[in-house]
């Protein structure tokens, strides 16, 4: 800069002393101009008045060069532009000058979108779209045998009572049910008008079809099927109950009308999650049982005493979702014990894929423990289903993106056909009983369970 205006100077100087020499020049000969001395005070007062206004300029140059770089060192400072002249937001990008992004995160597309938006998909897959009282968490309920046959104690003395749900189950047990946003029961009946009994059976059950509005009652969102009174008024039966709880709106899993459907997960979109619930039977264990097993071409249960094609579903439900439920039906009837089918295949059924293993048959409660990570409690016992005095229960799980959160065991009692959600020394009596049944887990005060 000071080498231009240097030669900016010397040039203006140069065209000055031109001037001078021609106008000596001219006058040569007549009148004389400034003389000598008159010059050098023209041409130093000249120099002098360029030389200041160059300085000046160069000062002002300055002061807007700091004024600029106070300015950009103002955007650095700044957490967000709120104006950037266009000249310098025309070469800046989706970041600003600190690095942080200034504009919002753009929403991500949900994982299930497309899933979700073709109808005919979801319901050729068993997809059920849900949705959940948090935004990031689902919570699942789950209870074991229920029986509405008005021939049997339990629902006669629910019609003698007054007909509605709440003369069976406490106000108080019906809220925790009705609390969580997906609640799993275990169906021990078929719902039918129609058939005959199995011959030979000492105990068949069935419920009028109009029983079906006692389920949405209780809040109940899905019905597992795969039990061995599903069949009890033969493929009639079961067909019946296929088409009632479609009727009513209740998913249905365990049972179908081929393997294919008996086998299939039921899956739930909630939370761009993805939970599948797969539920298989191995009772009753004989080469021709009185529940049907499902075939390519007959109506009947997911049976799995031969467990491959159970850890082959199980496997597939776990690449195509996030969360995988398996609810079983086995063990030993009135047997607090587990019994060596039960402790075969469970951790095999961990290892094919399932996060969480929920088991019912015997009628009573069995302990909980883990394989890994994965969560078993092998029986959820009866929860309303005979005039019987036993302990029961609900186990509460919170699904959320990373997995499960909590596993809460709900204790309650069955007595005189009525099931409660039991508080003081009875809650802590039925927590105790669940503490001596599970040696290799925790369970707090308020029955929340974690592995040792």
């Amino acid at each position: 800069m000071e080498k231009m205006w240097y030669a900016v100077c010397m040039k203006r100087r140069g065209k000055k002393q031109g001037l001078q020499l021609k106008e000596g020049k001219r006058k040569r000969g007549g009148k004389r101009g400034f003389g000598v001395a008159g010059t050098f005070f023209v041409t130093l007062f000249i120099m002098l008045s360029l030389g200041i206004a160059g300085i000046l300029l160069l000062k002002l140059i300055g002061q807007e060069g700091e004024e600029n770089k106070a300015f950009a060192e103002g955007l650095y400072a700044q957490e967000t532009i709120h104006f950037i002249p266009e000249s310098i937001s025309e070469r800046l990008d989706e970041k600003d000058l600190t690095g942080t992004k200034t504009k919002p995160e753009p929403t991500p597309t949900p994982r299930y979108l497309e899933e979700l938006s073709d109808a005919d998909y979801m319901k050729a897959n068993n997809i059920f779209p849900w949705e959940a009282s948090d935004g990031d968490k689902v919570t699942i309920g789950f209870v074991g045998d229920i029986l509405m046959d008005d021939e049997y104690a339990i629902m006669a003395n629910l019609l003698n009572r007054g007909r509605t749900i709440e003369n069976g189950i406490s106000q108080a047990m019906l809220e925790q049910m009705r609390g969580v946003d997906i609640l799993v029961a275990n169906n021990e009946f078929p719902f039918t008008d129609r058939g005959t009994p199995t011959e030979g059976k000492t105990f068949t059950f069935r419920a009028d079809t109009g029983a079906v509005s006692y389920l949405h009652d209780m809040g109940v969102d899905v019905a597992v099927l795969a039990n061995n009174h599903i069949y009890d008024f033969g493929e009639t039966g079961l067909l019946d109950t296929l088409d009632t709880l479609t009727s009513a709106g209740i998913p249905l899993v365990g049972a179908g009308r081929n393997l294919e459907e008996a086998s299939a997960p039921l899956y739930f979109i909630v939370n761009d999650m993805k939970i599948a619930i797969v539920a298989a039977t191995q009772i009753e264990r004989l080469d021709n049982p009185d529940t049907k097993g499902a075939t390519e071409n007959s109506a009947g249960v997911f049976r799995c005493l031969n467990p491959e094609k159970l850890y082959e579903v199980v496997g597939k439900a776990k690449e195509n979702s996030d969360f995988v439920i398996v609810y079983i039906h086995w063990g030993t009837e009135n047997q607090t014990e587990i019994d060596w089918l039960q402790t075969d295949q469970a951790p095999r059924i961990a290892e094919a894929g399932a996060d969480l293993i929920i088991g019912d048959h015997p009628h009573c409660l069995q302990g909980i423990t883990y394989f890994d990570d994965t969560p078993v409690i092998y029986s959820m016992g009866n929860f309303w289903f005979n005039s019987r005095t036993v302990d029961t229960g609900m186990v509460q799980v919170t699904i959320g993106k990373e997995g499960l959160e909590t596993f809460q065991f709900v204790p309650g009692l069955q007595s005189d056909c009525r099931v409660d959600l039991v508080q003081g020394e009875e809650k802590e009596r039925i927590l105790a009983l669940m503490r001596e049944l599970s040696p290799d887990v925790s369970i707090d005060e308020n029955g929340f369970v974690s592995k040792k």
